[in-house]
């Protein structure tokens, strides 16, 4: 499976774009996640709501390695297709997920609970 579709992949560009002259403001977007991104045979998730314009490889987003601490951070989507879980399989997309909620809702939840449950 691709990790990002076409229209998922301009979507969360689209988002990066609107971000890009407010970050680090206080003006600064609160997206809705884009995609959710797990390792089948491990414990990792990650919600993405924007690529960079600049470097469109590099993805933003809630990410939660499955060691209790999530974290808002920036991913290479290049090093996210070589990972691999347990059983080698490698990262997929929930084609299934709709986002219920802003990517700071669902980080404030993922440090309360110590994981993503999205």
């Amino acid at each position: 499976m691709q990790i990002l579709t076409k229209p998922l992949h301009e979507k969360l560009l689209a988002n990066g774009r609107r971000q890009q002259p407010l970050k680090g403001t206080e003006g600064e977007l609160d997206f809705m996640p884009v995609v959710k991104l797990f390792t089948p045979d491990g414990a990792a998730t990650l919600l993405l709501t924007e690529l960079d314009p600049d470097e469109p490889d590099i993805a933003f987003g809630l990410c939660d390695l499955g060691m209790g601490d999530p974290e808002l951070g920036s991913v290479s989507l290049r090093e996210l297709a070589s990972v691999r879980g347990k059983l080698g399989l490698p990262v997929e997309r929930d084609r299934h997920f709709t986002a219920a909620k802003t990517l700071s809702a669902y980080a404030e939840e993922a440090r309360q609970l110590g994981a993503i449950r999205a």
